[in-house]
């Protein structure tokens, strides 16, 4: 994980309530999992179904999550987290990477995501492939970036997807210490997981701060 990168100057909010900017159900649970017990109320962008997302018109995952952060801090008036995350695997230049969600067309199934990717990786041995999943997370208020971090997650692409558990690249990418795909770790996963390694730095930094100084009411 690179340094975590926190602005000076804004080392405490009265408000108790913060945006996750993400309409996946999957990233929910996991990052209210990681923010659990905090004095702090969670909220979605099901509050907001006519805010539209924002372009991800960023060349890298740390672009994207300041981009997401400010534009849905600016259009709910919340503070707001935000995350860019994806797979990037060394033998195909980096991609998926930036466009790991839309790879191969918005529309795709992750079956097909991944038998692109192993079309692509046909000239040599698929499971000797290095890859590593990235995380890069950002909180903002309005315009202003208040704290940004990343995680990652080093392993290679598995030869065949396996796996129920976790979701989207979780199949094929095999994690040697585990010596299992991360959809096959079950609840190991968010001990080593990129978005856990960001989340519980995000996690740090509240605390450390106090950012959030009153708890939210009872609902």
């Amino acid at each position: 994980m690179r340094p975590d990168h926190a602005r000076a100057g804004k080392s405490k909010l009265a408000a108790a309530t913060l945006l996750v900017a993400t309409t996946n159900d999957a990233k929910l649970r996991e990052i209210r999992s990681l923010l659990t017990d905090l004095p702090i109320a969670l909220v979605t962008l099901a509050g907001w179904p006519d805010l539209p997302p924002p372009e991800e018109t960023g060349r890298t995952f740390a672009e994207n999550a300041r981009l997401k952060a400010r534009y849905y801090a600016a259009g709910t008036g919340l503070l707001a987290v935000a995350e860019d995350s994806g797979l990037e695997i060394d033998a195909l230049g980096g991609a998926p990477g930036v466009e790991s969600a839309r790879f191969g067309g918005t529309h795709t199934s992750y079956a097909q995501k991944f038998a692109l990717i192993y079309e692509r990786l046909r000239a040599g041995p698929a499971d000797g492939s290095s890859a590593r999943f990235v995380c890069a997370l950002a909180l903002a208020e309005g315009d202003d970036v208040l704290f940004e971090t990343q995680g990652t997650v080093e392993g290679h692409i598995a030869s065949e997807p396996k796996g129920e558990g976790g979701f989207g690249y979780d199949p094929i990418f095999y994690y040697p210490p585990f010596g299992c795909t991360l959809a096959e770790a079950g609840e190991r996963k968010s001990a080593v997981s990129h978005r856990g390694a960001a989340f519980r730095a995000f996690r740090a930094y509240l605390t450390q701060t106090r950012m959030f100084t009153t708890r939210p009411r009872p609902q």
